[in-house]
């Protein structure tokens, strides 16, 4: 066998570089771009609480609990149902903050601007601050439903239990009332209308907690 020429070696060496060269831009084209996250993150929209109130004379003193959701609402993946027993989440429609937290700060929100009101402390509550009533909220719906049977529309649904209990050593439940939202309709697709719509339901529920509050 003959030996090969350092030319004939250089060449082939340039070629074999070249070829490798043209295959590794070659496979750089072909690898996709990753697509971008679909995931889109919602908030409630509503009053800002703002970060000192000046007490109204004579106004009424809250403690609101940490609100309670029905357990299928406590995760970030919104809730759609699709019938009495069915629930479907979609994972890039998701809360971007926790619903219960969520709620909690839009009724103190919209409690603390009303007149008969004079503060509304926020569970957990300070050893100081003294309250007429606590406020408890347990929120049973807060979802998109399909169609129902009879029904050619999608709609956004909003429930809750509201309970004031009145301060002092014989606390005791002086109101108990259920809210259930007016049903409005939803394209089943836009889903920040949907979050619009059920922000609306969360502050008709606060001006009904606000109804609900008896004289001190």
């Amino acid at each position: 066998m003959l030996p090969m020429r350092p030319t004939t070696f250089r060449r082939l060496s340039s070629v074999f570089w070249l070829l490798a060269s043209v295959l590794g831009l070659a496979g750089c084209t072909l690898i996709p771009e990753p697509p971008p996250d679909p995931t889109r993150y919602y908030v409630l929209t509503g009053p800002a609480v703002p970060g000192e109130v000046a007490p109204s004379p004579g106004g009424l003193r809250l403690g609101l609990n940490a609100v309670e959701l029905a357990p299928y609402l406590k995760g970030r993946a919104m809730a759609v149902r699709r019938g009495a027993n069915e629930l479907a989440f979609n994972d890039y429609a998701r809360w971007a903050e926790p619903l219960d937290a969520a709620i909690s700060s839009r009724v103190r929100a919209e409690l603390l601007a009303l007149p008969k009101v004079a503060r509304v402390l926020a569970y957990p509550f300070p050893f100081d601050g003294e309250r007429d009533f606590y406020v408890s909220i347990h929120v049973a719906q807060c979802e998109g439903a399909e169609p129902q049977p009879g029904s050619g529309v999608y709609a956004a649904r909003f429930a809750a239990t509201i309970e004031i209990i009145a301060a002092g050593p014989e606390a005791r439940r002086v109101v108990r009332r259920v809210f259930t939202a007016p049903e409005a309709p939803w394209d089943g697709r836009d889903y920040g209308a949907l979050v619009a719509t059920l922000s609306d339901a969360v502050s008709a529920l606060a001006h009904e907690v606000a109804a609900a509050l008896p004289e001190r």
